[in-house]
Order: structure tokens, then sequence, then C-alpha cells
């Protein structure tokens, strides 16, 4: 979990969903893009200066990413040139999300479980809870996240890289309450032609072989077509 006190030079603007109003900052000026008369100067201003800030916490957030994977790496003893490949090798992609406020207790399932497929994924959101994960017993439980805290979530990639020793956990969000929930997620994915292989070091008679090496892309396009629960095992087992 990691602290972002340093984004307070925002500007405010008066008007609703117009300025940093989540602690997730970036994420309520999604807003007013469909509201704004785009011809205006000041609009397009807007615009580009919410880019801006997105390309600026991209940037930090992603920089966090291979600061955590890098630890990852460093606590099983391995060195920087074997896990190149996942670190220098990916690319980020950004998604800003919304969720609305259910309208009956039966609509309130904002995204449907899963597990990320990719290596990392640095999550955070306003003051809205609604993350819940499955525990190692199999039960659904809330994840509560303080306040100016970032979720960091573990994906296939790096459960295949680290041979099962790390666990890509399977997630929802669960909607209740009277307030809208944002949240902005920055993924880290290895690159097209990536291999995904586990690192031999994490590989041992304790620790057989879970996942033959696969191209991530493969992969990934096997889970899309299949949107199997189990994808990663079915696809890669051995």
């Amino acid at each position: 979990m990691a602290d972002h006190h340093h984004h307070h030079h925002h500007h405010q603007n008066p008007k609703p969903y117009r300025s940093y109003q989540g602690k997730c900052p970036v994420v309520p000026l999604h807003e007013s893009f469909g509201i704004d008369d785009a011809t205006r100067l000041e609009a397009a201003r807007d615009f580009t200066h919410l880019i801006e800030i997105l390309n600026m916490m991209s940037s930090k957030m992603l920089e966090l990413s291979f600061m955590i994977l890098e630890m990852i790496f460093a606590s099983f003893d391995i060195e920087e040139k074997k896990y190149e490949a996942l670190v220098r090798d990916s690319v980020s992609f950004l998604r800003v999300m919304k969720y609305k406020v259910p309208t009956s207790e039966d609509q309130n399932l904002g995204l449907v479980a899963h597990t990320d497929k990719n290596a990392i994924t640095i999550l955070c959101q306003n003051e809205v809870q609604g993350l819940e994960i499955v525990t190692k017993e199999g039960h659904w439980e809330q994840v509560v996240v303080p306040k100016d805290a970032l979720v960091v979530i573990v994906g296939d990639a790096l459960k295949a890289w680290s041979n099962g020793r790390l666990v890509a956990v399977k997630h929802r969000v669960v909607m209740k309450g009277e307030k809208e929930r944002y949240s902005f997620g920055l993924f880290t994915v290895p690159k097209e032609g990536a291999m995904i292989e586990a690192a031999r070091e994490l590989v041992d008679n304790e620790h057989p072989l879970l996942y033959r090496p696969f191209k991530f892309a493969d992969y990934f396009s096997y889970f899309v077509s299949n949107l199997s629960d189990d994808a990663l095992e079915i696809y890669a087992g051995v």
C-alpha cells in the first residue's frame, strides 16, 4: 500500500465532478467530458489538463508497479536480468471505472468475479468501498481500503511466473449504499510476444512446475474466447 499525498496541487472548479474531490483524484473529472461544450477553448484546455494528469498518474503508478515487482523478485532472491521480461517488456494500460449506485438489492454486482490476467494491477478508489475477494477458505470478504491507500492485485501472469507462490486472487465489486464508486486502475501487462515462464529458482521438489511456458498473447486470447474461471489452470496447467 502506498500513499499519494503529493498530488495536492489541483485546480479547483466550482462545478461538481470538475475538480479533485475523490481521493482518487483523476476519476471525477471523467464525468465532465460529456457535459462540456468541446468547442469552447476552456473545455479543450480542461481535457488537455486531464490527459496530462492521467499521464502523470500513470507514469507514477507504473514506476510504483515496477518497484513492487522488483521488491517481489528481490524477496525471492532472483537476479534482475532474470525478470527483465516481466518488468521492462511490459506495457501499461489505464482504466477509469465508475460504478453507479444500485437501484435494488439484487442488482448490486458492479464487476463480475474474476482474476486479473496481467502481471500486476494497482487500483486507487474514492471513499466508496465495494471491492471483495475470495479468501483461502473460499468465501467472499470485503476489502476495506484505507483512505489514501492503493490496492495491489497480482494477476495470472505473475502467478505463473512465480510458480504459484503468488496468488492471483479472485475479486469482484459489489455496490451498496447511496454513493457512486470511482476507481482508477493501472494494469501492467506483458508485451504481445512475451513468454511467461516460471522462474527456475522457484521450481524444486517441494514446488513442482505448475504451468508450462506460454505466450501471454495466446493465453489472453484463449481466455477471451472461453472466459473460464480457471483459464490459467486449463490453458497452461502441467
